[in-house]
């Protein structure tokens, strides 16, 4: 049986944020919980762009991937692993058709970026605190409010796939 234990800690790496743990059978250190990060990251909107990327299936979204300034200069300079303060922002919208943009084109082929959607997500790197998620601290927040331990127990065993690039998906290419 799954005991989850909510435990209010500090976050050094991103300045006044909550975080609270929750155990992930099979995935955390004996003894160790995870950390999901409790708070979003003051001024993520103004990092810069690592990349886009589009997402069929059930996600069906247009994503943004930012980094604050250490991640931005970890991707830029090839660096894994990320280092600490690293913090990764994924941000999505619908991908809607754009009718105007059609009938300039002639034919169907354009599609923007609609509706907000899929929440806000959230990678801080934190290798001591967050060491039973490989060194990453996940946070996924709607309308701002943190999810719930279900969605949160998801995000690392989907990152482990890329554990050999320190467990993030997203690419740079300068």
């Amino acid at each position: 049986m799954r005991q989850i234990a909510f435990v209010l800690i500090a976050v050094a790496t991103v300045a006044g944020a909550v975080a609270y743990t929750a155990s992930a059978p099979g995935h955390a250190a004996e003894g160790a919980a995870p950390v999901f990060v409790g708070q979003i990251p003051p001024g993520y909107r103004d990092w810069k762009l690592v990349s886009v990327a589009r997402e069929e299936g059930e996600l069906d979204d247009i994503r943004a991937i930012l980094g604050n300034d250490k991640a931005i200069k970890a991707y830029r300079d090839g660096k894994l692993p990320f280092p600490d303060g690293a913090i990764i922002a994924r941000i999505a919208w619908s991908c809607d058709a754009s009718e105007e943009n059609n009938r300039s084109f002639g034919r169907p082929q354009s599609f923007v970026a609609g509706s907000a959607k899929n929440g806000v997500q959230f990678m801080v790197r934190d290798s001591r605190k967050y060491a039973s998620t490989g060194g990453w601290g996940y946070g996924h927040f709607d309308d701002g409010k943190p999810a719930g331990d279900a969605m949160m127990n998801s995000c690392f065993p989907c990152h482990e796939a890329v554990a050999a690039r320190d467990y993030v998906f997203t690419r740079y290419t300068p």
